[in-house]
């Protein structure tokens, strides 16, 4: 494929147009979410067979995915009702802009139901991840370290290092964190 196409910001603007998330794509093309990930942040180019893999789970043609117009938006303001949601079930992520470039940090507003959690198995990403707690209470596990966090804390860590968060209290924890790059 040739270097000056950008394969990564192509594919995350038609998830975003498409309203997929990377694991959603990750799961319907059976190419891994790590994979997608390094793809979407161009850090690595697939290969022609595995970039028809995942555009035929879209679906869209290979010619067509090289055909789309990309515009980066110089929108400044964005209304809470122009909020991307890209997670599910009990975990909300709202995201502000569409982060087609990968140097903006990924700005979100998250949502936990009392007892949600991402899950058993820690998340590792290449990037750094602040968060201020709106609401509630929050479960921070970060390497061996666990945290509890109250409205008005933050936190500030290497994403590198396995992690995973989860809502211990009774009612919704709510907040608004940052990534950058993003991871998904």
């Amino acid at each position: 494929m040739h270097e000056d196409i950008d394969i990564g910001t192509r594919l995350k603007k038609l998830r975003h147009e498409r309203q997929i998330s990377q694991r959603q794509l990750a799961i319907k093309s059976k190419v891994s979410n790590a994979m997608i990930s390094l793809i979407e942040s161009n850090k690595t180019n697939p290969s022609l067979g595995m970039l028809k893999k995942i555009l035929d789970s879209v679906p869209i043609s290979i010619s067509d995915f090289f055909a789309m117009e990309i515009k980066l938006t110089n929108k400044v303001v964005y209304r809470k009702d122009e909020l991307t949601e890209i997670g599910s079930g009990p975990i909300s992520y709202l995201q502000i802009g569409q982060n087609l470039n990968n140097n903006q940090p990924q700005m979100l507003l998250e949502r936990y139901k009392p007892g949600a959690d991402t899950g058993k198995s820690m998340l590792t990403h290449e990037s750094e991840e602040s968060g201020l707690i709106l609401e509630g209470r929050l479960e921070l596990t970060v390497g061996d370290q666990i945290y509890y966090l109250s409205t008005g804390d933050a936190y500030l860590f290497n994403s590198s290092v396995p992690h995973r968060f989860k809502n211990p209290g009774a009612t919704d924890c709510v907040l608004v964190s940052a990534c950058t790059p993003p991871s998904f």
